[in-house]
């Protein structure tokens, strides 16, 4: 979700970046930079720590000049959010620079490659290490061109790249890895633009080309070429971008739900920004003022939310009571209040909120804290009441959500417990240094697989074309993936208005399994943990009462294929963040379900995305 822009044309760069750049101070960041090509080749970089006024005093003192250039917003995830590791950054030599969304997550083995053959590095993150292989394939003679893709090649994970080099100063070079982040090309007269979001350079161009996984872009001043990693040329669609603000967020999608749900790679990676430290294996949380003392005194937490944020926080229980140790209740907000719950000194309760300003939630927390409780809360919304009243939050930088069925703000509250529940279960000496650097190293792949869910919508959508005329849908799961059958049920019910229930699948013999039949879909999540063969079990229970079973299922999965209707595969994923995988298909299925009934996927009926009265 960091910020970039880029410019080639004949406006000074500089002030197109910059303004730029402005336009995507939502998305949260610790640190901007802007570097421009010289019409000798000399490269020049302005960069430091802090907001992007900071960048602006710099450009004030000592201004740049030039029609070629590139600027970025950067959440820290390798290095300390300092003045060197602020993006752009260059090749030793100077020869390439280079920003970057997402995570290098073979950067160390790059690195150590690199510095064995006398490399220098000038920063501590893992963006560097493009620029420095790039440079590399220049001086073994290939073109500007042929160095990133081969450089590209050797990257793994979820990448948004955008290049420049002083030996080919009329060319800006963007290519996408993975759906960690966007790339949006604007085309205008003699001159070219390009930006992680459409806001940066909506003002300046109408016309806009979005790179899907895999695509790379070489953008001169009046042309641009769009090409696979092979090199093969590719035909790519122009869109035209009204200008009013909404449709200009919405982009190229056809809902906002729809975008929000693609938002996900991205926002997972903005919630980890500035917090996450990949290369130290350390997570930060300074906005909980967490203390030895306060840890100390916390022996239990209750977690109050609604809807979607329930469902939530019923993950983040597994995760803190798995990771850290400590008891957590899941309550929801608005019933809280009623029952005279047991809180004092001793408890800590988490508000968990996407708009911060939910009434029960917040009345939910105001007794809390009349108790005595510890407030923390997680938000999505920056400087909601919520926000302001916690005694430490955690802010989900999502970005905005305009649809009402909650999606991206669902997945980062998710990581966000996550991260709670780590720092949590070190301040309490149950996480090892060693297991807290396995618990980062987990997150590092995240974003590139929830991406990979993405490219499968088509299939999806297939799918929920087949059943949109059901008129009931069952979920089940099992364990820490209970709770994505209730939010896949959620989804389902609150936008296609189609009866869904979520279940423990343990609980089917007791009760539910008499709804089945051959008119029922049953929706269960079946990848592999420690519970696949019960889940197993559980679908073969429900393919004997006559129902048709849509599996969630690991990939290389063949046994499922054997037992289940219809399959919908997804990567393997850590057990403690498989819900976060394994929910985006649910919510593509509800999407595409309720776009082939009709429905108003933003706006369905009788909800409201913010409920501010009880």
């Amino acid at each position: 979700m960091c910020g970039i822009v880029g410019y080639i044309g004949d406006r000074q760069a500089p002030e197109v970046i910059y303004d730029g750049l402005s336009k995507l101070e939502y998305r949260g960041y610790d640190s901007a930079g802007i570097a421009v090509l010289k019409i000798n080749g000399f490269v020049e970089i302005r960069r430091d720590a802090g907001k992007l006024s900071q960048l602006g005093k710099l450009l004030d003192k000592s201004p740049l000049s030039g029609h070629i250039g590139i600027g970025h917003t950067r959440w820290a995830t390798h290095g300390e959010p300092n003045q060197r590791n602020s993006h752009p950054h260059k090749s030793m030599n100077g020869r390439v620079v280079v920003v970057q969304n997402g995570i290098v997550e073979n950067y160390a083995e790059l690195k150590e490659e690199l510095m064995a053959e006398g490399v220098v590095f000038l920063s501590d993150t893992d963006t560097e290490v493009i620029a420095q292989l790039a440079e590399r394939y220049l001086e073994c003679g290939y073109s500007f061109v042929e160095s990133l893709r081969a450089t590209l090649s050797r990257l793994r994970g979820a990448n948004a790249v955008v290049a420049m080099t002083a030996d080919q100063p009329d060319t800006l070079i963007c290519a996408r890895l993975g759906n960690a982040g966007g790339v949006a090309i604007g085309v205008g007269q003699n001159e070219m633009f390009l930006a992680s979001d459409i806001p940066a350079i909506l003002e300046h161009t109408s016309r806009m080309i979005f790179l899907e996984n895999g695509q790379m872009a070489v953008l001169k001043r009046d042309t641009f070429e769009v090409t696979n990693l092979q090199g093969e040329p590719l035909d790519v669609e122009e869109h035209f971008i009204p200008w009013d603000p909404v449709s200009a967020v919405k982009g190229e999608h056809k809902h906002f739900m729809q975008k929000e749900i693609y938002d996900q790679p991205g926002a997972l990676l903005s919630t980890m920004g500035g917090r996450v430290d990949f290369e130290n294996g350390q997570i930060h949380l300074p906005e909980m003022n967490l203390t030895p003392e306060l840890i100390k005194k916390i022996r239990r937490v209750v977690t109050v939310a609604c809807g979607t944020s329930y469902y939530s926080g019923l993950v983040g229980k597994f995760l803190i009571e798995s990771i850290a140790r400590l008891p957590v209740e899941v309550e929801y907000a608005s019933e809280f209040r009623y029952y005279n719950p047991i809180i004092d000194e001793h408890t800590a309760v988490i508000s968990i909120t996407q708009s911060g300003e939910t009434a029960d939630t917040l009345a939910a927390s105001e007794q809390a804290r009349e108790d005595g409780a510890t407030l923390w809360s997680i938000v999505n919304a920056i400087g909601s009441q919520s926000m302001r009243t916690a005694d430490g939050h955690i802010a989900m930088q999502a970005g905005p959500e305009i649809g009402v069925a909650s999606t991206k703000a669902y997945t980062t509250s998710i990581i966000d417990q996550y991260l709670l529940a780590c720092v949590l279960g070190s301040m309490r000496g149950i996480v090892s240094d060693s297991q807290m650097k396995e618990h980062v190293a987990q997150l590092a792949r995240l974003p590139e697989l929830a991406g990979r869910v993405l490219e499968n919508e088509a299939a999806v959508e297939k799918l929920a074309h087949e059943f949109a005329r059901a008129r009931d849908f069952l979920f089940i799961g099992r364990g820490i993936n209970y709770p994505t059958a209730l939010e896949g049920a959620l989804k389902l019910k609150e936008i296609s208005y189609i009866h869904a229930e979520g279940y423990p699948a343990g609980e089917m013999k007791h009760g539910p399994i008499a709804l089945i039949d051959e008119e029922m879909p049953v929706v269960a999540v079946v990848t592999k943990d420690h519970l696949y063969e019960k889940m197993i079990s559980q679908v073969q229970q429900a393919k004997a009462r006559g129902g048709t079973v849509i599996a969630i299922a690991t990939e290389g999965d063949e046994q499922i294929a054997q037992e289940a209707d219809r399959v919908i595969y997804v990567p393997e994923a850590p057990p403690l963040l498989a819900p976060i995988i394994n929910v985006i298909p649910l919510q593509l299925l509800a999407y595409h379900i309720a776009v082939w009934r009709g429905c108003d996927v933003d706006q369905p009926r009788n909800l409201a995305k913010s409920v501010t009265v009880e």
